[in-house]
């Protein structure tokens, strides 16, 4: 019988606690035959030609999909390697208050720009991405995923898609039977758990959200490096993603939309994690007198051309288009950056401040 596929997408850190919790998780969810469980390696090192990929492939609906990623890394981190879907609704999140959180990002993306979302032709299911962060307990992990497959059930029986069967399922969620819609790869040994061992080298290379980019083309006039391009219908893509500078996030900090993330990074708003969202979104680092992120991801991007041992473009130096694209990157942005009216730094965060109503 088709089964729903879980998919645990292992660390890069040998820490033993992240083992153990990989480890008990796997073991778990493997004791309900409903499910398919598959260890992977760290997602964000493989390549497309890498088994963990050819095995996520094969999956034809809904899956879920575990990793020490933040979700909105992780599912994009998929799409770019055309593993796509729409995203799947989790309650076991890394972020408290969800809810008002949501609502906050919802409300910043309520403008009347297009995202390249609405664009790109997803296929009909739902990629359900949970974090290890969320809990420590492997049980937490184990209520989520057997809600989600029982959520499956039910909506497959109010659109007339399930049978009786599956009807019995969501009403006793406890029976060891199969569910969901997806045929996978055979679970092998004992323990109902089957691991890839394909492992990838670490990378380093930006992820494009398209649920908040709008082709704004910002980043390919920034970056240097080759790492973006476009597609055939002038849609911005990660083109080049091992020509990224190992470290380096100074992209990021010039998107106008917070669309770049860097999965590994240790900023979690670079990262992935929803920090910046709406009111909530205050930069503390004005009270101190810090350099603004343009000036941060120029001089992020200088030090990266210099051990590629070529000039800096901040300084003047350089070749005449490394100039042009400097002056087109600091000075000629695209898309406008806003400044504030005859206030200075401090009269902005208290501002910031006041809009919160707290």
């Amino acid at each position: 019988m088709p089964r729903l596929p879980v998919i645990i997408s292992k660390g890069q850190s040998r820490n033993p606690e992240k083992r153990a919790l990989e480890e008990a998780v796997a073991a778990q969810l493997a004791e309900h035959d409903q499910l398919d469980v598959i260890v992977i390696p760290h997602l964000y090192d493989l390549t497309p030609q890498k088994e963990g990929y050819q095995a996520l492939s094969q999956i034809g609906g809904d899956f879920v999909m575990v990793s020490w990623l933040y979700s909105r890394s992780c599912h994009w981190i998929m799409d770019r390697n055309g593993i796509r879907g729409h995203f799947g609704d989790v309650l076991l999140s890394q972020v408290s208050d969800d809810d008002e959180l949501e609502d906050e990002l919802e409300d910043e993306l309520e403008d009347d720009k297009e995202r390249v979302l609405s664009q790109l032709e997803l296929p009909d299911r739902k990629i359900y991405s949970l974090e290890f962060g969320a809990s420590v307990e492997a049980s937490d992990f184990v209520e989520e995923v057997l809600r989600i497959a029982a959520q499956s059930d039910l909506l497959q029986w109010i659109q007339g898609k399930a049978n009786q069967e599956a009807m019995e399922r969501f009403l006793e969620p406890a029976n060891d039977t199969a569910i969901g819609t997806n045929s996978m790869l055979p679970v092998l040994g004992q323990s109902g758990v089957t691991e890839v061992q394909d492992p990838g080298t670490r990378r380093w290379y930006p992820v494009i959200d398209f649920s908040r980019c709008t082709n704004c083309m910002e980043c390919i006039d920034f970056c240097l490096f080759g790492v973006y391009g476009v597609d055939k219908v002038d849609t911005i893509l990660v083109d080049q993603p091992d020509n990224c500078r190992k470290g380096c996030p100074a992209c990021s900090r010039v998107c106008p939309e917070n669309a770049i993330v860097f999965p590994q990074h240790k900023t979690p708003a670079i990262a992935g994690a929803p920090a910046e969202a709406g009111g909530l979104k205050i930069d503390l680092s004005l009270l101190f007198g810090a350099p603004d992120a343009q000036d941060v991801a120029a001089r992020e991007r200088d030090e990266q051309l210099m051990l590629a041992g070529r000039s800096p473009v901040s300084n003047g130096e350089g070749s005449e288009d490394e100039k042009a694209d400097f002056a087109n990157i600091s000075m000629n942005r695209r898309q406008p950056v806003e400044q504030a009216a005859k206030a200075d730094h401090l009269d902005a965060l208290i501002d910031d401040l006041d809009a919160l109503d707290l």
